[in-house]
């Protein structure tokens, strides 16, 4: 069947200040935007499964860890091979073959969980993150070259805006299904292994993860068959020359504000995902509230990060979008800083705001990063993508801190490190100069 016209004659049309997709790109992109919503809610899931898993598995801080570990090195490792696929099939085939395997990721809960092993429940969470990365290497590029160049970090905060919503949508799923707000005191395990029942308890708590995920699994396969049923535009990356050039790995170190890009990327994302894998372990370290009260700080923190997207989308009309994250990285630094150092309400408050600056981080740091790129799109997307192993990398760097000086608040030393140089980057080296010949 044939595709709607390439974008390479439209763009050229297209001015900054216009609308930030055409009329004719509209139903494709409302299906890839919706994509941005649907992986927030297994992305943000994780944030509850670490306490949950803490329960169920009467594991520690640093094993549960281990789970975005396990799920940021499926974005890690399927990064690459996604865009080398979609070289050849397209970005609509790559965004199809992800949703397929979020779905089956999502399925596999079910046996895991009769099961009862927890290296299982790692195992699913692996697909899920393959699936995931597979959706980020096509979605990111695919949104960020729908229009005009000028417009592509607009765009893209735009579209991105949405994964916040489907985060608070994860973390309300996980507090109001996924918790049961029992907590045992040291006492009471006691009591229950002595009278032979505690197993069943831990069992109990185990199950309680299966049914979101299994909704999940039914809402990825459903959104697979809409887009294989959707009409989607040509992009001028995928059809770059009439040899077929596709651009080469080795032409990527000669763009050094790509190469700062995707060392960014890695921080922020470690930043972001240590930042909300902890942030209920904080505030019921520091605040003594029960785990639901916590989820709900989670919930509320996210919807802060909500309203930062939409806000800097709006904000990037004005004001480049490269100040405007150095602005919010140092306003973040200072924010973290007080986090370390005076746990406590005023503690939770300033973590909790994190997430408002943060917010444009991602998006911005992507479309700055994919500049200029032309054929090398697709194989700088996936690095920036691969990037997100930050998050693998450094939140069990957090447990383990948190462990060896007894305090999560120090912990949050690792974030404070990741926006001094997302600071210096928006700053100083953000700027294509790129050294291509």
């Amino acid at each position: 069947m044939p595709l709607v016209p390439s974008l390479h004659s439209e763009v050229s049309r297209d001015r900054p200040g216009q609308r930030l997709v055409r009329r004719q790109y509209l139903v494709p992109f409302v299906l890839v935007t919706g994509l941005f919503f649907l992986w927030g809610i297994p992305n943000n899931l994780n944030d509850v499964l670490i306490r949950q898993f803490m329960k169920s598995f009467a594991i520690s801080r640093f094993r549960a860890g281990l789970l975005q570990s396990a799920f940021y090195m499926g974005y890690f490792l399927l990064a690459m091979p996604a865009a080398l696929l979609m070289r050849r099939v397209g970005y609509k085939a790559g965004i199809v073959i992800g949703l397929l395997l979020l779905g089956t990721g999502a399925f596999l809960f079910w046996p895991a969980a009769i099961v009862g092993r927890y290296g299982v429940f790692l195992f699913a969470l692996f697909v899920i993150a393959s699936g995931l990365s597979f959706l980020e290497t096509a979605s990111n590029p695919f949104i960020a070259q729908l229009g005009s160049p000028e417009t592509s970090e607009r765009r893209l905060n735009f579209s991105q805006a949405f994964n916040p919503i489907g985060a608070i949508t994860g973390v309300l799923i996980g507090t109001i299904f996924i918790f049961s707000g029992v907590e045992l005191t040291p006492q009471q395990i006691a009591a229950q292994q002595a009278q032979q029942v505690y197993q069943v308890y831990l069992r109990t708590e185990t199950l309680r993860v299966v049914r979101p995920y299994l909704a999940l699994s039914v809402i990825a396969l459903l959104w697979a068959l809409l887009i294989v049923r959707t009409k989607f535009p040509a992009i001028q990356s995928e059809h770059e020359g009439a040899g077929g050039d596709h651009g080469h790995l080795r032409d990527l170190w000669r763009y050094p504000h790509f190469l700062r890009a995707v060392l960014a990327q890695f921080f922020y994302v470690g930043a972001q995902v240590g930042t909300w894998s902890y942030f209920i372990q904080y505030v019921q370290e520091y605040t003594h509230q029960p785990e639901k009260v916590a989820g709900y700080f989670l919930t509320g923190t996210l919807a802060a990060f909500g309203v930062g997207r939409f806000g800097s989308a709006y904000l990037m009309r004005f004001v480049s979008p490269s100040k405007l994250m150095g602005v919010y990285a140092v306003t973040n630094i200072a924010l973290v800083a007080m986090g370390v150092i005076d746990p406590g309400w005023l503690g939770v408050w300033c973590v909790f705001l994190t997430s408002f600056f943060m917010s444009l981080m991602f998006p911005t740091i992507f479309a700055l990063g994919l500049k200029e790129l032309g054929p090398n799109t697709k194989l700088g997307g996936s690095l920036l993508v691969m990037a997100i192993i930050g998050g693998a990398v450094l939140t069990p760097v957090m447990g383990w801190i948190s462990e060896a000086s007894r305090s999560i608040a120090l912990a949050y030393a690792v974030p404070l490190v990741s926006y001094v140089y997302i600071g210096l980057y928006s700053f100083f080296g953000a700027k294509p100069r790129s050294t291509a010949v």
